[in-house]
This record gives structure tokens, sequence and C-alpha cells, in this order.
């Protein structure tokens, strides 16, 4: 996001450039991935272990260089604050951009004199997210949530009339939602005329994997799933998506296969299937996913300057109603449609 600014430069016929203040909250691995996407990072201290939590074996791949950056930073932004609720990890974020960014005490300054908050979460399950976000709601400051958007529905909701009652915008996004390399897949669809069923391949069953399983479903097959079927050995392990007759859905739904073993750099793998045959995905995992958290960078700069979100709050809240439902499928043992746990 740029703008004109009226200081002495302008004098001089120079356009000042403002950067997109952010805070960041929680500093997992995904705090340090998004951030060292966003802002100037030491990327020798982004090697360490404890520091860098693994970024750096995928942004610099050319390791006889390992101060070149081989993944798209996106310009325009400037990490200015940090909490986590192990203040170390937050100390060592820091470190990592040269020390600038301040250190909280509570995550409710977080949200104090910035732009944008962002609430980083690589492995949790999103039960905290409607606490963490209600203060940068309250405050009007554009906010985006890691995923999930929120454990179940019910928070989910709240957080988004929280949101529309205090005019903010609010994005929850996953890389499998926006990752380009598996939208190339997606166009090969044609080959086949129209998927009639298809399968994703990876994500896990905790819910912070395997709700870039639902992403990846709805970037590649759409929305509008009626009802969820679950079942397997472990919970949450093969959970079948049914868009009943929507046109342009697949007939006899989407399989999500979560419990289906490792995967190399955890790659996903898609297939889709017609009368006419079938083609696959190739495995697209980390070194890929850079480019859709690039792709989701962008989004939020328009967020932060347009004050709208870039993606649809009903996209959003289904994601979760269907894992939601998954988890009440698995119980009962019965189809859950997704219109009651709404």
């Amino acid at each position: 996001m740029e703008w004109l600014s009226n200081k002495e430069g302008n004098r001089k016929g120079l356009a000042m450039k403002k950067k997109i203040r952010v805070g960041i909250i929680h500093c997992d691995a995904h705090g340090m991935y998004y951030a060292a996407l966003m802002d100037e990072h030491d990327p020798i201290l982004l090697r360490e272990p404890e520091l860098g939590r693994g970024v750096h074996f995928y942004f610099y791949t050319i390791y006889n260089d390992p101060k070149k950056m081989t993944v798209p930073k996106i310009e325009g932004y400037q990490v200015m604050k940090l909490w986590a609720a192990d203040r170390k990890r937050a100390e060592n974020l820091s470190r990592v951009f040269y020390g600038k960014p301040e250190v909280c005490e509570t995550f409710e300054e977080v949200s104090d004199d910035v732009d944008l908050v962002f609430i980083a979460d690589g492995s949790g399950d999103g039960s905290s997210h409607l606490e963490l976000a209600t203060p940068s709601i309250k405050k009007g400051i554009p906010t985006f949530i890691d995923k999930p958007l929120a454990h179940n529905v019910k928070d989910a909701h709240a957080i988004i009339r929280l949101a529309n009652k205090y005019k903010t915008p609010v994005m929850s996004l996953s890389m499998l939602r926006e990752i380009p390399h598996f939208t190339l897949f997606k166009n090969r669809f044609a080959e086949i005329e129209e998927p009639e069923f298809g399968i994703i391949k990876g994500g896990g069953t905790d819910l912070a994997g395997q709700i870039h399983a639902i992403s990846l479903a709805q970037h590649l097959f759409g929305n509008g799933v009626e009802s969820v079927e679950c079942m397997g050995q472990n919970p949450l392990a093969y959970i079948h998506l049914n868009y009943g007759n929507k046109p342009k859905r697949p007939k006899a739904g989407v399989v999500l296969n979560c419990d289906s073993g490792g995967t190399y750099h955890c790659a996903f793998y898609a297939s889709a299937y017609s009368k006419w045959g079938a083609i696959h995905s190739p495995g697209i995992g980390d070194y890929e996913f850079p480019w859709g958290a690039a792709r989701i960078l962008e989004k939020i700069k328009q967020m932060v300057k347009t004050k709208k979100p870039q993606a649809s709050y009903d996209e959003m809240i289904e994601n979760i109603a269907v894992a939601t439902a998954a988890r009440e499928a698995q119980k009962t043992g019965k189809t859950v449609y997704l219109k009651d746990v709404l």
C-alpha cells in the first residue's frame, strides 16, 4: 500500500512511501514464515533452528549463497510489534529482524498504533482465535487470522459478527487456498471435461493440517458442501464431502485422505476423475507453499488499503463448518448436514 505524504520531501517532488505497520500475535513457525516474506531480516540468524523455525530451508535454497532469497518477498510491510505466550519466541523473532520489532507484554498491546494485526498459527486448532482477535477488531484494525478461522462454527460466527459490528475487515486463508501451483492443476480439469469425483491426500488428522485439505478442496472443487461423512481407524481419517446436485461440482463428491501416511516435505496430492479418465497432481509442498503465502500477503495489502476483506465470509465459515461436521460425523457414524451445524 502506498500513498503520498505531505512531508518536506514532497517539496522536492518526492513521493514518500508508508509501509503497513504489522503486529504479530504468536511467534511460531508461521509467524516467522510470513514475517520473513514481509520485512528485512538477517538470513544468517534465520538459519538457526531455534530462531528461524526451519524457514531458511525453504526460503534460501541456493545453499552456497545463504543470503539469496529464492521465494517472493512482498514489499510494503514493516513488522513493528510481537507477542507470544512464550516471550522467548517473540524475542527470538525480534532478533532475526535486527531487534527492531517491539516485544509486547500482552497480546492486547499488539494492536496499538499498527495498521494490521496478524494472528499466526502453524499448529493450533483455532480455539484461542476469538479471544486473540477481539482487541484488534474492536479497535478497527484490519486483522488476518491464520488458519483455521476458529475451532468451531460458534466462534467463527462470533468473529464475523464482531467484525461487522465494528466495521473491521477480517480475513482467514490457508496457503492451500491460494497456492498457484494447484491453480495450474485445476486448469487441467478441461482435459476430462468436468470432474465427477475428487481425492485430496495430505494434511493429517489435527485441525491445523486438516483445514489445509478442506481449503484445497474449496480451491479445486469449489464451495457449497451440503453434507459430510467421516470414518477411519483414527479420528477424522477419511472425510467425504457431498455437494448434492449443485452444478459445476463433483457429483460423487470429494474424499479427503487425511490419515494416509507421511508425505515429502508436507506435500499434498490431488486427483480428479470423470468418465473420460483421471488426472493427478504432483506433490506440492513446502518448496511451493511460499507462493501461496505471498498471494495471501498481497490480498492482505488490498484488505488494509480498501478496508474490505478480500475473501468471502461465507466461504471462511463453510471451511470451519466442514471441520465441525466431520467431528460430529465421526462421533455419530452418520451423515451430518452443514445446515445443521450452521
